[in-house]
C-alpha cells in the first residue's frame, strides 16, 4: 500500500477498458446446481414462514438458506467441512449485526461496523479460497441485519432461525452425494484433461498456446487440490487413485503438447460424465504394468504436507482489506449524507466491486452499474404481482434466487438483474413498501456505492503485487533448480523426481496466476515482465526433461520407443 506516482507505461485508461466487460459467456458446467441448491434451500423455510403468517422473519432465515450457494466444486467429505464453516461465518456475522443493532441506533457506526464486517469476510473468504459466491453474500446479509430494529432479547431467537436454515442448506448441499458421490472430483479430472487437450492441440507453438498451457496448468492444479482433499484411504481411495492417474496423464500432455493425441484425453474426459467406469490410462501399448502407480510417487508425500498457516495467506491480502473496509464505510456515509434509508444497499454495492486487481474491479464496477439498472427495471414491472399478496412475493423471490445463479455465470452483469429485484423484494417481506420510493434508493445507492468504491481502489494501491511476482519468479527458479538437479543424477529416486516435478508445476502455475493479478494494478514500479517470460521458459522446458525421463524408465521396462509413447 502506497501513495507513490504512477510508472510511465502504466497509464490508468490502459487498465479500464471498456471492451468485452458485459461479453456473455459460455455458462458454467453446473450452472443449474447452486441455482436448484438455493432454490431447495430457500423455498420450504419461506413457505413454512408464510403459512404462520411470520414473513417478517424471513431475512433470519435467508441468511442461513444462502450457504447452500457454496462449495459446489467441491468433493462432498470436503464439501461438509466447508459447508459448515460457511454456516458458522454467517451465524457469527449475523450475530455481530443483530447484537449492533440492539446497542445502537446510530448510523454512522452501524455503517462502521459493515463496513470492517466486509473487509473481515472479503479477507478471510479470500484467503481460504472459498470460492463463488464468496463474501458478497455475507456481507448482503449482515449489513441488511444491521439496520434491522432489534432487541437483545430478540437475538437468540432469530440467530436460531439463521442456524436452523443453516443446517438445512447444509443438507441440501450434500444431497447430490447420493446418487453421484464422485462427481466433483470426476468434473475437476474431466476439466483438466480438456484444458491439456486444448493445449496439446496447439502443439505447443502458434497463437494463443501461452494462455492455453497457463490454462492448462491451471485446471491440472484445481484438480489436484480436488483431489488430495479426499481421504488417502477408505472406500474413495480406488476412486481417487484412478483418477489421479488421469491427471497425471494430462499433467504429461502439458509437459509434452508434440508427444500427445488430443482426441484420447477429450474421450478419457468423456468418460468420465456419468457415474461410468473410470477409464484406465496403462496398456501395454503405452506403460509397463507398475508404469502408473510410479507416476503416483510423490503424491503421499504432498498428502503428508502440513498447509500453510492462514494467517500467511493475510499478509498479501491487506491492500484489498483496507480498500474494502474503507470503499465500504466511505460508501455508506456518503449514502447518508444524501438522506438514503438503506445505506447498506451502497455499502454492499462497494463490497461487491473489489476484485484481485484494479482492471478486474472497473469490470465488475461496470458490470455492477448496469446490472442493477436493469434490475431495477425488472422490479418496476414485478412490482404491481408481488402486491397481489405474499404468497405471489415469495414465488417471485424464489423464481429470482434461480435465475440469478442460472445467469451469473454468463456474466455477472446478468446475475445481477435477478438479484437486485430479488433484493427489492426481501425488504417487503416486513411489509408493503412504495416501489417508487425503493426505485429510486436503490439507483442512488448502486451510483454512490460504485463510484466512491472504486474510487477507493484507485486510491489504495496494492504495491504488494509487484512484491508477490518477484517471490513467486524466486519460488519458481528454486522449484526447476531443484527439479534440474535431480535429473542430473544418473538414477534419481522417482518419489523425490515426481514430488519435484509437481511443485515445479505448482510454482508455475503460481507465478502466472500472480503475474495476472499484478498486471492490473496501477501506481506502482514496473514490473519483471522478462525475469517472468524468463522463468517460464526455462521451468517448462525442464518439466518436458522431466517427462522425457519418466518416458525413458517406461520404455526400458516395456520396450517400447520413446517416441511411441502417448499420454
Amino acid at each position: 500500500m502506497s501513495s507513490a506516482s504512477p510508472t510511465s507505461g502504466t497509464p490508468l485508461g490502459r487498465h479500464l477498458p471498456l471492451a468485452g466487460v458485459l461479453r456473455l459467456r459460455r455458462p458454467s458446467e453446473i450452472w443449474f446446481k447452486p441455482a436448484l441448491s438455493v432454490v431447495a434451500a430457500v423455498a420450504p423455510p419461506n413457505l413454512i414462514l408464510l403459512a404462520l403468517g411470520r414473513l417478517d422473519l424471513a431475512m433470519y432465515t435467508m441468511a442461513g438458506s444462502l450457504c447452500a450457494l457454496y462449495a459446489h466444486n467441491r468433493p462432498y467429505p470436503a464439501r461438509a467441512r466447508v459447508l459448515a464453516w460457511v454456516v458458522l461465518g454467517m451465524l457469527a456475522s449475523v450475530a455481530v449485526s443483530l447484537v449492533t443493532a440492539s446497542l445502537t441506533r446510530d448510523a454512522v457506526v452501524l455503517v462502521t461496523v459493515g463496513a470492517l464486517l466486509a473487509a473481515a469476510q472479503k479477507t478471510l473468504c479470500d484467503a481460504t479460497r472459498i470460492g463463488p459466491p464468496g463474501n458478497v453474500i455475507l456481507t448482503f446479509i449482515s449489513s441488511a441485519s444491521l439496520f434491522a430494529p432489534q432487541t437483545l432479547g430478540q437475538v437468540p431467537g432469530h440467530l436460531a432461525l439463521t442456524a436452523a436454515a443453516g443446517a438445512f442448506a447444509w443438507l441440501v448441499g450434500m444431497a447430490p452425494a447420493l446418487v453421484r458421490p464422485h462427481g466433483p472430483e470426476r468434473r475437476a479430472t474431466a476439466q483438466a484433461l480438456n484444458a491439456a487437450a486444448a493445449y496439446a492441440g496447439t502443439r505447443g507453438a502458434g497463437d494463443g498456446h501461452t494462455q492455453a498451457r497457463a490454462a492448462g496448468y491451471a485446471a491440472v492444479q484445481a484438480a489436484w487440490q480436488t483431489l488430495l482433499s479426499l481421504p488417502a484411504t477408505g472406500a474413495r481411495a480406488a476412486t481417487r487413485h484412478a483418477l489421479e492417474a488421469l491427471v497425471v496423464r494430462a499433467e504429461v500432455a502439458l509437459a509434452a503438447p508434440a508427444d500427445t493425441d488430443p482426441e484420447r484425453l477429450r474421450d478419457w474426459a468423456r468418460a468420465l460424465r456419468g457415474t461410468g467406469r473410470i477409464p484406465r490410462t496403462g496398456t501395454p501399448h503405452t506403460a509397463a504394468p507398475g508404469a502408473v502407480a510410479d507416476e503416483l510417487l510423490g503424491v503421499d508425500a504432498e498428502l503428508d504436507a502440513r498447509p500453510a498457516p492462514l494467517w500467511r495467506g493475510l499478509g498479501p491480502l491487506t491492500p484489498i482489506a483496507v480498500r474494502t473496509a474503507l470503499g465500504c464505510a466511505l460508501a455508506g456515509y456518503a449514502s447518508l449524507a444524501l438522506g438514503i434509508g438503506r445505506p447498506y444497499w451502497a455499502l454492499v454495492t462497494a463490497a461487491a466491486l473489489y476484485q484481485v486487481n484494479l482492471t478486474l474491479t472497473w469490470s465488475r464496477t461496470v458490470q455492477r452499474v448496469v446490472g442493477n439498472l436493469a434490475g431495477v427495471l425488472l422490479f418496476a414491472a414485478v412490482a404491481p404481482l408481488a402486491h397481489l399478496g405474499q404468497a405471489p412475493l415469495v414465488l417471485l423471490c424464489v423464481a429470482f434466487n434461480f435465475g440469478a445463479e442460472a445467469l451469473i455465470t454468463r456474466n455477472y452483469w446478468l446475475g445481477s438483474v435477478c438479484v437486485t429485484p430479488m433484493a427489492l423484494l426481501i425488504t417487503e417481506f416486513a411489509g408493503y413498501q412504495e416501489p417508487g420510493e425503493l426505485i429510486t434508493e436503490r439507483v442512488v445507492d448502486t451510483l454512490v456505492g460504485a463510484l466512491v468504491g472504486f474510487l477507493a481502489a484507485v486510491v489504495v494501491t496494492n504495491r504488494r503485487a509487484g512484491d508477490r511476482v518477484e517471490q513467486a519468479v524466486t519460488a519458481a527458479d528454486r522449484a526447476r533448480e531443484h527439479a534440474a538437479r535431480l535429473l542430473a543424477e544418473p538414477e534419481p529416486a522417482p518419489a523425490a523426481l515426481e514430488a519435484a516435478r509437481r511443485s515445479l508445476a505448482a510454482a508455475l502455475a503460481d507465478l502466472r496466476a500472480i503475474a495476472d493479478a499484478a498486471a492490473g494494478e496501477w501506481w506502482q514500479r514496473a514490473l519483471p515482465h522478462e525475469r517472468v517470460v524468463l522463468a517460464e521458459q526455462s521451468g517448462h522446458r525442464t518439466l518436458a526433461a522431466t517427462v522425457r525421463r519418466r518416458t525413458a524408465c517406461a520404455d526400458r521396462d516395456t520396450g517400447t520407443r520413446t517416441e511411441d509413447v502417448r499420454p
